[in-house]
């Protein structure tokens, strides 16, 4: 015994399929759960400078100084030759060790914050100010002249 179909009984269950897939879509289309709209949220970017080691430009005049007058060895603030000192008062920025003491001598190094050196000559005066001639206590080719205003006896490391 061959079961038989007509082609009418085959459209009928295609169609009847039809109708209950597409029910069951509708079903599930309206059964699910309604979403609140979503407001925009903007992002908040804050821009925050990376601090910059650029230069100030500083306009100085350039005026013919006479030679030092003050006497070997004395200094206002006790500094001496053969004593040790340590790099002060420059907000973190650094004491530039020059060649030759003024400032238009060129610039050997940077002395960070801190950073002690021995004082070997000194002093003399140039630009208003009086330099001194420092080398580092373990790197001597760590030297130059610097202004006493950034430097603070230490005692002896």
């Amino acid at each position: 015994m061959k079961l038989q179909l007509s082609p009418l009984s085959i459209l009928g269950s295609v169609v009847l399929g039809g109708v209950i897939f597409s029910l069951l879509i509708a079903l599930l289309f309206w059964s699910r759960p309604t979403r609140s709209p979503v407001e925009a949220v903007t992002a908040a970017l804050t821009v925050i400078p990376a601090p910059t080691a650029s230069p100030t430009l500083v306009t100085v005049a350039v005026v013919d100084t006479p030679e030092s007058t003050i006497p070997e060895g004395f200094s206002p603030n006790n500094l001496s030759v053969g004593s040790y000192v340590k790099v002060s008062g420059t907000a973190g920025l650094g004491l530039r060790l020059r060649l030759q003491p003024g400032l238009d001598a060129e610039s050997q190094f940077l002395g960070v914050e801190d950073e002690i050196f021995f004082i070997e000559e000194g002093p003399k005066e140039a630009d208003g100010y009086t330099w001194w001639f420092l080398v580092a206590p373990f790197e001597e080719n760590r030297n130059g002249w610097a202004a006493a205003n950034y430097l603070e006896i230490v005692q002896q490391p």
